[in-house]
């Protein structure tokens, strides 16, 4: 019984697990290809200039990867250190996923002030030499969010010192239509805007992610239970 409870878990850890380093091995590859070929395109913070899309994405696409190796490797060799380890980090990712839902709502409002701060000093440097990275971000959500500014589509007014918002905010793009019609650019504010698409977009992700280290702790627990017992048995 206890041979094929290890086979069993073993064949099931070893199947997940490569699937989870293949997939950390797609984004680790998305992130280097974005890194490459958009290279301008960085964030739109201006104090964490390297919280980019594509550094965020190799990141995770490593972290993804090693563990998905530890936890092939270690089902396969039925090493316990590696499976241990492997448990460990598994563990640890599902409590601060946990934790950091938990501090999100919890300081939501702390946070949405500081981001919509953060993101109007970031607005000052727009356009300006050095930061072609900031300015096509910023051109890049204006246009396919249909949103304009931070709050409000008057947030661009302090940057020109004047009615105007970047080409980008036109509800049809042209050159020079930031000088335009107030009533020809687009009013909704894009922290908003972009906020509800990563609430509608993050919560399932949350719940896969939760799903997915909790499923991955039960299987290694069991795994390393099933081992002990073999160990333990008598000759």
């Amino acid at each position: 019984m206890a041979e094929g409870c290890m086979m069993a878990l073993r064949y099931g850890m070893v199947f997940f697990n490569l699937l989870f380093w293949l997939g950390g091995c797609g984004i680790l590859g998305v992130g280097v290809w974005l890194s490459v070929t958009q290279g301008n395109f960085a964030t739109l913070s201006s104090s964490l200039p390297s919280l980019s899309a594509a550094n965020l994405l190799i990141a995770v696409g490593t972290i993804i990867m090693v563990i998905g190796c530890l936890g092939c490797v270690g089902a396969v060799k039925e090493s316990r250190p590696l499976l241990l380890t492997f448990f460990i980090l598994l563990l640890l990712i599902f409590f601060l996923e946990i934790l950091s839902i938990m501090l999100f709502y919890i300081y939501q409002d702390e946070i949405d002030h500081y981001a919509q701060r953060d993101l109007k000093k970031g607005l000052q440097l727009f356009g300006t030499e050095g930061n072609v990275g900031l300015t096509n971000a910023w051109m890049i959500v204006q246009t396919d969010f249909r949103c304009c500014g931070v709050t409000n589509h008057t947030d661009w007014f302090e940057v020109y010192n004047t009615t105007r918002v970047p080409d980008s905010c036109c509800l049809e793009y042209s050159d020079n239509c930031g000088l335009d019609n107030p009533g020809t650019w687009w009013t909704a504010p894009c922290y908003e805007r972009v906020k509800d698409w990563l609430n509608e977009n993050l919560v399932a992700l949350w719940i896969f992610a939760l799903c997915t280290a909790l499923t991955q702790v039960i299987t290694t627990s069991e795994l390393l239970f099933c081992h002990q017992s073999k160990i333990s048995r008598p000759l």
